[in-house]
């Protein structure tokens, strides 16, 4: 089914900082890396998410000004601070806190702006909170297709919740990890994977697989698949992830076909590993690939 391309994307969700141990901040966040990438490819994308009344939304608010990110939909919550997610590092592993009761869990559905999503993108982070909860459903109500991108960070997340999100959805991304988590199946049970399509009726699911690649299942049960170079340059996969997504947003806005939209996001994901963080701020890095796919860029 076509994507309405006179409309613009929406991605709903969480904007905040990674704060480490020696002090310095990364300002990150799913929804926000999958819409600075959407606005760097010339999607115009609408982040819908809240900050507080504090130096962390104040920069935020700022960095978006700076990338052209429309920030109609970023609400300001003077009762909570902005979001952050404390890093620690032990026998040099990260662990992560994301600290509770930020300004992103209290998403105002009376303050949404007046708009008809083309794609509505969500991570099930987004849903912890009953309040930013009830805003995506509002959202949800326009009846939009959503692409849910599963990100399971315990304890922030129950089985229910994914559930309704999941039968929601026209398109989810998942890794091995949570799909094994959720329905406890490996990717080689195709036929049970297959009957999760169906039964979500979903067009349909992306398994990511870290350095092995992705697969993504049809509702028929055939698959499409995709590896990364053998020769790569990993700096970090921080936000490895959401580039792959972003480009499978860019692929269903665009109406490439699916086997070629994969091999994108595929080539993009690979690229934001050899990069620090998960965004930059260098429009040069995306012009690459904008001219070689035929975007215009921002």
């Amino acid at each position: 089914m076509p994507v309405n391309s006179s409309q613009r994307p929406v991605v709903f969700g969480e904007v905040l900082f990674d704060h480490f141990p020696d002090d310095s901040s990364v300002l990150g966040g799913a929804p926000f890396n999958v819409g600075w990438h959407l606005q760097a490819f010339g999607q115009s994308p609408l982040l819908i998410s809240a900050v507080g009344n504090d130096a962390n939304g104040h920069a935020i608010m700022q960095a978006m000004g700076d990338w052209g990110l429309d920030r109609q939909g970023l609400q300001q919550d003077a009762g909570h601070p902005t979001g952050t997610v404390e890093v620690q590092i032990e026998n040099n592993e990260p662990s992560y806190d994301i600290v509770s009761e930020r300004a992103y869990d209290f998403i105002d559905r009376e303050k949404l702006p007046d708009i008809m999503p083309s794609i509505l993108y969500h991570g099930t982070l987004a849903i912890r909170h009953t309040v930013s909860r009830a805003a995506l459903e509002t959202l949800t109500q326009s009846g939009a297709p959503v692409f849910l991108d599963v990100n399971l960070r315990p304890p922030w997340w129950d089985t229910q919740a994914v559930s309704d999100a999941l039968a929601r959805a026209r398109w989810v991304k998942l890794n091995e990890d949570e799909l094994g988590s959720l329905f406890s199946v490996t990717t080689t049970n195709h036929q049970e994977i297959t009957d999760i399509i169906r039964q979500n009726q979903l067009e349909f699911l992306i398994i990511t697989r870290g350095q092995k690649g992705a697969i993504v299942f049809n509702p028929d049960g055939s698959t499409i698949t995709v590896q990364p170079e053998s020769e790569l340059s990993v700096v970090d996969t921080v936000g490895a992830g959401d580039a792959f997504t972003s480009i499978m947003i860019v692929g269903l806005l665009q109406q490439w076909p699916l086997d070629l939209t994969l091999q994108r996001a595929q080539t993009f994901a690979s690229a934001v590993v050899g990069i620090r963080g998960a965004t930059t701020p260098q429009r040069d890095f995306y012009q690459h690939f904008a001219s070689q796919w035929e975007l215009t860029t921002t």
